[in-house]
């Protein structure tokens, strides 16, 4: 575990954040490098990438607020507002970016589903980096386990282990998921036969990984054995997979060229 980076005075650099601005800055170079193979302004990539980041963090923080905490923060409104108090979820960050994403493609008349096709592999790849950052703080852990993969987990810094029995490190499941669906975004991206085929497999498939990541993680349960993010996982799958089956039979096979206006 390595709770924080390094302290300049009263400036302390936390590895979730670091990595979290490395996602950022690798994924809108990578989504820049592909719009410009479909002749897209690079110039609406970067503010589409600033779009996505506010309604992500916004999103991921009031997903956290009103799913997993809503007591806390009813009796402690201004707490929403600490994001370095940690409290973020990932679901609600891909809700809230798409709510404003949405809202930008379609202010700017852009082609919705190819740059849906263009955000997908780097939001994999940013999954895999930032899941990084919460191994290194100890959060999102996993059940207990005495396998030889199992780590302790601690809190956050100053704070005791949260017991000392032994964790699967979910959080690294969920970065080798992010990193290999990255590879087969990629590829696909190049061999697709219809727009925002990218893009729909991406949800398809990272919703059936972290689906069965939560059976190995410590979540908070709504029916049964069925966690939050299981029950977010299906109610995506659902509309990504029609959407897909859809697209794919009203679109003929033909060479890559993006939407047409």
């Amino acid at each position: 575990m390595l709770p924080y980076l390094f302290k300049l005075g009263p400036l302390t650099v936390y590895p979730w954040g670091v990595t979290l601005s490395i996602a950022i800055l690798l994924g809108t170079l990578v989504a820049t490098k592909l719009a410009r193979k479909i002749n897209m302004n690079s110039d609406q990539i970067l503010d589409l990438a600033i779009v996505l980041i506010i309604g992500g963090v916004v999103g991921a923080r009031l997903f956290y607020v009103f799913v997993y905490e809503p007591a806390r923060y009813i009796k402690e409104p201004l707490q929403i507002f600490a994001l370095w108090n940690g409290g973020m979820v990932y679901y609600g960050a891909l809700i809230g970016g798409f709510v404003t994403g949405t809202w930008y493609v379609r202010e700017k008349k852009l082609p919705f589903w190819s740059l849906a096709d263009v955000v997908a592999p780097p939001l994999a790849l940013g999954y895999g980096i930032v899941r990084i950052g919460c191994f290194l703080n100890g959060c999102c852990y996993g059940k207990p386990t005495t396998s030889s993969i199992g780590v302790i987990f601690p809190y956050l810094e100053g704070t005791p282990y949260l017991d000392q029995v032994p964790r699967y490190p979910t959080q690294l499941f969920s970065s080798l998921i992010g990193f290999i669906l990255f590879g087969l975004l990629l590829y696909l991206w190049r061999k697709k036969r219809f727009d925002g085929q990218v893009f729909l497999v991406f949800l398809i498939m990272y919703t059936i990984g972290r689906s069965v990541v939560e059976y190995f993680r410590e979540n908070l349960l709504v029916f049964g054995p069925v966690t939050v993010s299981q029950l977010v996982s299906i109610l995506i799958i659902i509309p990504a997979v029609y959407f897909y089956w859809r697209r794919s039979r009203k679109t003929e096979k033909k060479p890559f060229r993006g939407d047409q206006k």
